[in-house]
Formats: structure tokens, sequence, C-alpha cells
């Protein structure tokens, strides 16, 4: 289940996440969602990831400045 991305910062792309084990699904503000995995971007990306959606700040342009288009696959 999707949760609520809180963006403390006020202007983030990211509205949802959801966490998994070695992985972390983005949803954005278009309505697309990708799936980034350990394997697709990386362990130490995944964990940053995982504390940055749980915070409520800063995912969105991590994504845009370290994992890029390091997603396992586009969903929808």
């Amino acid at each position: 289940m999707m949760e609520h991305y809180k963006n403390l910062g006020g202007d983030s792309n990211v509205v949802a996440y959801e966490i998994e084990a070695g992985e972390i699904t983005v949803q954005f503000g278009d309505g697309s969602i990708y799936l980034y995995t350990n394997q697709s971007a990386g362990a130490a990306s995944i964990k940053e990831m995982h504390r940055l959606a749980k915070v409520g700040q800063g995912l969105n342009s991590y994504i845009g400045r370290v994992v890029k288009k390091g997603y396992a696959k586009k969903i929808r």
C-alpha cells in the first residue's frame, strides 16, 4: 500500500511511496510509478531513498541527482 509522501520542502514531484525489503516504489505528480531495486539503483541508494521517504524530504532531488534512470521498471 502506497504511503503519502510528506513533502516537507513543499516542492517535491513525489506524491507517494511504498517500501519493501531491497526496493522502493515511487509515485510522481504526473501519475507515473517507478520501481527501484537494489539491483537497479544499488543497495546504498535504496537505503537512502528509504530514509528520505520516511522523513518526507529530499527524495525527488536525490532521485534526480543520484539515481537518475536507475529504476527496475516503470509500472505506469
